[in-house]
């Protein structure tokens, strides 16, 4: 009697094990719409493939595009004055020809939000710089360097975590003074511990790797090292917190703008604007819904960029 046994199979028929058109050697099984999408842009380059493949990034980057031709160009999206308005147009609905409607001087909603757009965004963007850098050589030279420094350095960092960011940043504003540059400076001090964690631990991480402790044997100089194994393989993770630390600094700026530690006015920053509409709740309710959305709509567009650079990205093939 023969010992082998036969075992029969029968795979459903809507199973199909097909070539990877994605790459070459290797088979996948790609059904529906995974397998219609990945054909479509199978020749685009990967970073293409990366955002189209992925609906709510590819929205996300959209809305991020159009802020940045708001912040760097305004004038060709709303090509008039965000200062001057008609009075015999004020408290106007949003409209074909007021997209965001006007406000109490008859200024036109929309176009005080796209010239205010280059403010606030160059506010939180010098208090992202600021945080990145400064955390970063905090948390590179403790993780690094080690022993005592390392205490020190976390030390100073646990007393910045320990203290809220928003409530430490008034604090400064209140000390330095006020406008956007000091919005800025207070932001970023606020902004710091997370980075100089997050590189220390990363850097702490690559120094234990095998080919920094070949470099090391091999007689490679401190400098060298530092400059070429550890700061390229520590920058991906600080790259992707000042991604989504960019949308916290929207906030807080907005925050501060809100509360009249910003631009002085008229200047059309965000959060002056979501202040200025609050006298009018009941009456002309977009002054302040339109602003708002807005704000929240875009950190939500930076928070979706910052995960897809965090995890997806490497992931991704």
């Amino acid at each position: 009697m023969s010992t082998d046994t036969e075992i029969s199979v029968r795979y459903p028929s809507s199973a199909r094990v097909v070539a990877d058109p994605l790459t070459t050697g290797s088979t996948a099984t790609l059904t529906g719409v995974s397998r219609a999408r990945s054909l479509r842009f199978g020749a685009l380059p990967r970073p293409a493939r990366f955002v189209l493949l992925r609906p709510g990034l590819l929205l996300s980057v959209a809305l991020l595009a159009v802020v940045v031709l708001a912040a760097f160009a305004p004038s060709v999206l709303a090509p008039g004055d965000p200062l001057t308005g008609d009075t015999t147009q004020k408290l106007l609905a949003p409209s074909a020809q007021h997209w965001f409607g006007t406000d109490h001087l008859g200024r036109d909603l929309f176009t005080r939000m796209v010239h205010g757009t280059a403010l606030s965004m160059r506010t939180a963007l010098l208090a992202v710089v600021i945080a990145s850098v400064i955390g970063g050589l905090f948390g590179l030279t403790a993780g690094f360097v080690g022993g005592g420094v390392d205490n020190a350095v976390m030390r100073v960092v646990d007393v910045l975590m320990a203290v809220p960011s928003l409530l430490l940043s008034l604090a400064l504003i209140a000390a330095l003074g006020f406008g956007s540059t000091n919005v800025a400076i207070a932001v970023a001090i606020g902004s710091i511990a997370g980075f100089a964690r997050i590189a220390r631990s990363q850097t702490l991480r690559v120094s234990q790797s095998t080919y920094v402790e070949a470099a090391r044997s091999l007689g490679s100089r401190w400098h060298v090292t530092l400059r070429r194994h550890i700061l390229p393989n520590a920058s991906g993770p600080i790259l992707a917190l000042a991604v989504l630390e960019f949308g916290t600094a929207i906030l807080a700026v907005s925050a501060l703008s809100f509360l009249g530690y910003g631009a002085p006015r008229p200047a059309p920053e965000w959060g002056a604007l979501v202040s200025e509409g609050r006298n009018f709740l009941a009456t002309a309710g977009w002054l302040t819904m339109l602003p708002g959305l807005t704000i929240a709509a875009t950190v939500l567009a930076v928070n979706r960029v910052s995960k897809a650079l965090d995890g997806e990205w490497r992931t991704f093939r």
